[in-house]
């Protein structure tokens, strides 16, 4: 470990036991203080791994300035692990704080990787894993809400979204309504616990589903992108909405040139930049 005092973020298992690395346990043990976000649901961990190494309390809601703090005694040269209450830090919890703050101070910041929920779920969700977004949980906020629904409607990306129990069915009907009901997701429930569920369906089926079950356990939601195709066939939609004029102007707008707005029209409608040119200059089709 470093000598001159350093941040560790050790990811911890996000249900099975098992999960946990060798390097893991050997990193809590040397450590002089481990910052954890909840030290009860923590203190079962550390117990069964039979580390006692100091623990304190480091969450939300004290996450600025017990930063302050953790960061003095990484200056004086302890060495902090920063654990959360499952998976790795810094994935949807206040690790993210702490990590910036040493970066402002110049303390070295060591991952120490394992299990993390969202990888899990994407990488056995039978759905693309090239490229995805991670939007953790949905914000509470109604306009900040709608805000990031509307930015994942046309998004081409597989879209990991995170879920309680208690607010699932508020949040299919939701989705569903703006995604559109045939839209594929994989409904993924108590990762790595005894009993762990996967279920492949669109969001009309997860509907149906949930409104003769009731939800149990955590979920993670692991949802298929807008087709390329369909966003395609949305876009040319659009411009066949437009006047050739307002589709230019879209373009320079944007700063662009008359000449490479021509082309970028033509690209967009699948003609050449000449037949455009014809259009403006002549009105003819």
């Amino acid at each position: 470990m470093d000598s001159e005092g350093a941040l560790y973020l050790v990811a911890t298992p996000i249900g099975n036991l098992e999960d946990m690395t060798y390097r893991a346990v050997r990193v809590l043990k040397e450590a002089d203080l481990i910052a954890a976000e909840d030290t009860r649901t923590s203190g079962i961990l550390l117990k069964h791994f039979e580390v006692h190494t100091p623990v304190t309390s480091y969450h939300e809601f004290n996450k600025i300035e017990k930063a302050d703090y953790l960061i003095q005694e990484m200056l004086s040269g302890k060495n902090v692990a920063c654990i959360t209450d499952a998976g790795t830090p810094g994935i949807s919890d206040p690790g993210e704080e702490l990590v910036k703050k040493c970066y402002e101070t110049g303390i070295p910041v060591y991952p120490v990787p394992g299990p993390a929920a969202c990888i899990a779920a994407v990488t056995s969700s039978g759905l693309s894993c090239r490229r995805f977004s991670f939007e953790a949980f949905l914000p509470k906020d109604k306009k900040e809400r709608e805000r990031v629904l509307s930015e994942i409607k046309n998004d081409t990306r597989t879209i990991i979204i995170y879920e309680a129990p208690h607010h699932l069915k508020k949040t299919l009907a939701e989705l569903s309504e703006v995604l559109g009901a045939d839209r594929r997701l994989t409904l993924c429930r108590e990762l790595t616990k005894k009993f762990e569920d996967k279920q492949q369906m669109t969001f009309a089926e997860a509907n149906d589903f949930y409104d003769k079950n009731d939800p149990r356990g955590e979920y993670v939601l692991v949802i298929e992108g807008k087709s390329k195709e369909e966003a395609a066939e949305e876009r040319q939609q659009a411009f066949s909405e437009m006047t050739l004029e307002e589709h230019m102007k879209l373009y320079t707008d944007k700063g662009m040139s008359e000449k490479d707005a021509m082309k970028a029209v033509a690209k967009d409608l699948g003609v050449s930049k000449r037949d455009i040119y014809k259009q403006l200059k002549t009105g003819v089709d």
